[in-house]
């Protein structure tokens, strides 16, 4: 029987036959521009990649599945035991405890180690994976954890738990270093209680937060694992116990790419520097968190399609266990709603998709492979920088990092101000008359950063504030700010760029007033009179703005119009329209932040 595949009956395709198609669709536009992408660290990415030789690649110690990990972050124990027991018995088999004080607690958490009997009440640890989070109290409540334990009389050196301490976030979170015992003293004094597992954390989090690139967030996790290995060699720790009792965590977002070529390349470095060691590399405890830096206020319902984004990515990268920001984390604190979401965003990747079935899916595939050995690359170089800073610690202390992560946070400030970078439900197809979401209780202000630490920044902000500021008008005068559509000529010519001035306009809550279009100046002018706003856009095409733009702008200025834009770029009719009064031109790639500011002061005044 011949059992040819249909495929080999006919040629291999070749790159060059492809790229003369593409050159086709193009017509002339640069192909640099349009289909390859550069990210933060300046690393290329292409739309198409041959296959490739598959890396050797680290993977978990344990192949399989990744935990599912949930957090146990409400102020109240009995509350916090609820809705662990619920998220346990509905498939999580790992808890994250925050305790109040902890920079991801985001002013929730725990109230301090005692209230870890109560919150943990019928929670069966050696079924479990745990991580603590407790930022400056991590030894007291490590201990507190651990005699909980030993009372209840597990086996400590059994248990599956992350102690999560980690000097070097807490200086990156407060602007100081912690006062602790070093860190061969604290590992010794757990020791004696029988503690064998990993007490120390290498967090990505505060510098993810504070805008670093894939690389300059890998290069910062390396320096400070580091940083943490030297010290327990420093006092008497064995290097091969040392390494043990380190865990990783990266932070998964919604660029599946860099995600699984990030969570790759960390194994790989480390193992590294393992090797620099004199230690034979052995797999590394990786957790993984889904994003707080592109979790979003407004629209939150699209924070779990980023989530799960992310998840997938993580989860394919090699991540052992990954945690779920519940989808309202931004607005509060989770419901069980949430959480159940949370938890189930894993359950359908892990046991519907089967996700992990297969132990490194990039294995092999150009794309991945590729940025998997350019971020290695450049997350080397950076971590070098950061070592001839005098490491991570000395670094934070200078303001060399938090100089870095500036530089990388402006660029991206106007990717997002120029939607070049796009926020879902927030920058891009904002909904005004979005439904509220319950949480248990709301997020508490916005506290200063406090001297010489690194901001903690979400990539909607800038927006979420025009929406507050939009919302706060909305219920001082029952109305939100407006502007007017003036709409040229028939719906084919004007409609998109109607919907393209109305999605934006609506990114900062300024309302749009939109029609079908009038008959004539006259009857635009007295529209633009009813709508009692001092804003209008003129929508059409180009070709109808060379006859109509500069009579209706004057139109529109003799009904009273302070602020007059035009959707589009104004071209040769600039000069024209500027004289009509026509200020402001939206158009993709605008400074839409300022144009929105802007606009709703000019709408107050």
């Amino acid at each position: 029987m011949d059992d040819t595949t249909l495929a080999a009956a006919f040629p291999a395709a070749t790159e060059a036959q492809w790229r003369a198609l593409v050159d086709g669709v193009l017509k002339g536009a640069d192909f640099e521009k349009r289909l390859v992408r550069r990210t933060p660290d300046g690393l290329t990415v292409a739309p198409l990649y041959p296959p490739a030789e598959a890396s050797p690649q680290p993977g978990r110690a344990q192949p399989g599945r990744w935990r599912v990990s949930q957090r146990v972050d409400h102020p109240d124990p009995a509350e916090a035991n609820a809705l662990a027991l619920t998220d346990l018995e509905g498939g999580a088999d790992a808890l994250t405890l925050v305790m109040a004080g902890a920079p991801s607690a985001r002013g929730f958490g725990l109230p301090g180690p005692q209230a870890l009997a109560a919150a943990l009440a019928g929670v069966m640890l050696p079924l479990i994976g745990v991580r603590l989070e407790a930022g400056p109290a991590a030894p007291e409540a490590a201990k507190a954890l651990l005699a909980l334990a030993k009372a209840r009389g597990d086996d400590l050196a059994a248990l599956d738990i992350d102690l999560g301490i980690d000097p070097v976030a807490v200086q990156a979170a407060t602007g100081e270093s912690p006062s602790w015992p070093d860190p061969a003293a604290i590992l010794r004094d757990l020791e004696a209680q029988g503690f064998a597992g990993r007490a120390f954390l290498a967090d990505a989090r505060p510098f993810h937060e504070a805008g670093a690139s894939e690389a300059l967030e890998l290069a910062a996790v390396l320096s400070g694992a580091l940083a943490t290995l030297r010290a327990l060699e420093a006092g008497g720790q064995p290097l091969e116990r040392a390494r043990t009792a380190l865990a990783f965590l990266l932070v998964a977002d919604a660029d599946e790419f860099l995600t699984v070529a990030k969570t790759r390349a960390l194994r790989r470095l480390w193992a590294r520097i393992e090797e620099a060691c004199g230690l034979e590399p052995a797999p590394i405890r990786l957790h993984a968190e889904t994003a707080w830096r592109t979790t979003t206020r407004r629209d939150p319902w699209v924070n779990m399609l980023r989530a799960t984004t992310a998840a997938f990515s993580a989860g394919l990268g090699g991540a052992d266990s990954v945690t779920v920001l519940p989808f309202t984390a931004a607005l509060g604190l989770p419901d069980a709603f949430a959480r159940r979401c949370a938890r189930n965003t894993q359950h359908v990747l892990l046991d519907e998709a089967n996700l992990w079935r297969v132990a490194d899916p990039a294995a092999g595939a150009g794309g991945f492979e590729a940025l998997t050995d350019a971020l290695c690359d450049e997350a080397w170089t950076q971590f070098q920088a950061i070592e001839r800073d005098g490491g991570i610690a000395a670094s934070l202390r200078s303001g060399a990092l938090a100089e870095r992560l500036a530089t990388l946070r402006k660029t991206r400030d106007a990717d997002l101000a120029t939607r070049r970078q796009p926020v879902t439900g927030t920058s891009e197809f904002p909904d005004l008359h979005e439904a509220p979401v319950a949480v248990l209780a709301p997020a508490p202000a916005a506290v200063a950063v406090p001297e010489g630490a690194l901001p903690s920044r979400r990539l909607a902000e800038p927006y979420e504030a025009l929406r507050d500021a939009s919302d706060a008008v909305l219920a001082r005068t029952g109305r939100r700010p407006r502007v007017f559509l003036a709409n040229l000529g028939p719906l084919s010519a004007f409609n998109t760029r109607a919907t393209f001035a109305r999605n934006a306009f609506e990114a900062g809550g300024i309302e749009a007033v939109t029609n079908e279009g009038f008959p004539d100046h006259a009857a635009m002018a007295e529209a633009f009179r009813a709508s009692g706003t001092p804003l209008a856009c003129l929508c059409s095409s180009d070709a109808i703005y060379a006859e109509q733009a500069v009579p209706a702008a004057e139109a529109l200025k003799a009904a009273g119009a302070s602020t007059l834009y035009l959707a589009g770029r104004p071209g040769d009719l600039e000069s024209a329209l500027r004289a009509a009064g026509v200020a402001h031109d939206l158009y993709a790639g605008c400074d839409l932040v300022k144009l929105l500011t802007q606009a709703q002061a000019a709408a107050a005044a």
